[in-house]
């Protein structure tokens, strides 16, 4: 550039900074006045970011529910914890603040317990494990996030063999006693058994029965199948859960007849 040029500039049009309500279907678990329990499905991003403006859990929250609480702030209404976007399976949401603060730290003190089915391959060689780690950011690839680091807050994951596959897969359940970012996809995968079809964490499946079956899959085979809290106001101890989606349930069905 230089002197006297000429210089062209397009201004992109400022962004809401404010979730807006739109009519997209939910599947409701449980709702009260105080909070709300959703089945999420696979491809769902959970609320507005970058890349994902629009079209998300909130949208469809701000669409059904009266009112959603303020805490999470302007984008994130209501939202207690995440799900990623391609997992599946049972979330919960507050819709006051005094409902948001109790499941915050029912969360924090392991009050609220969550359970997850994942498929994992090859098949883990014991039945039950526990991976209590440190955790942080994968040391050279920053967007991935990593158990083998030498400073890091504490992950623990105990999981446990529900059926196998012979040695080629299984399908595992994951109890989560912290709730770090990827926590179940980065323990299973330093433990050499990656969650099937993870785009970040898995193993290339070339030449294996499962890349087929990966592919035909599109998401990784993860599934919030249980969550477990206190009512915030009436301090009843309630489960809910979210059946395996239709497409978890197919590889399952495939697998078994490897």
């Amino acid at each position: 550039m230089h002197g006297g040029d000429d210089v062209l500039v397009t201004l992109v049009a400022p962004v809401s900074a404010r979730a807006e309500a739109q009519d997209i279907p939910l599947s409701i678990v449980y709702e009260d006045r105080h909070l709300i329990v959703v089945d999420k499905p696979a491809g769902l991003v959970v609320h507005p970011a970058p890349g994902h403006p629009d079209q998300t859990l909130v949208n469809a929250l701000l669409a059904h529910c009266q009112d959603l609480s303020g805490v999470g702030g302007e984008l994130r209404p209501g939202i207690v914890h995440r799900l990623d976007k391609d997992t599946s399976g049972v979330m919960v949401a507050s819709k006051d603040d005094a409902t948001h603060h109790a499941l915050a730290a029912q969360f924090l003190a392991k009050v609220a317990r969550r359970q997850y089915l994942a498929v994992v391959a090859p098949a883990p060689k014991t039945d039950r494990a526990t991976y209590a780690t440190l955790y942080g950011r994968h040391p050279v690839h920053r967007k991935k996030f990593s158990s083998k680091v030498e400073r890091g807050k504490s992950a623990i994951t105990h999981t446990e063999v529900e059926e196998r596959f012979g040695d080629l897969a299984a399908l595992v359940r994951c109890r989560l006693e912290t709730g770090r970012t990827h926590q179940i996809r980065v323990h299973l995968s330093d433990a050499g058994h990656a969650i099937v079809g993870d785009p970040l964490y898995g193993r290339r499946l070339r030449g294996s029965p499962l890349a087929e079956l990966a592919s035909q899959l599109g998401r990784q085979a993860l599934h919030a199948a249980v969550l477990e809290l206190d009512h915030p106001q009436r301090g009843e101890r309630m489960t809910f859960e979210a059946p395996v989606p239709a497409d978890l349930a197919e590889l399952l069905a495939a697998l078994r007849t490897l």
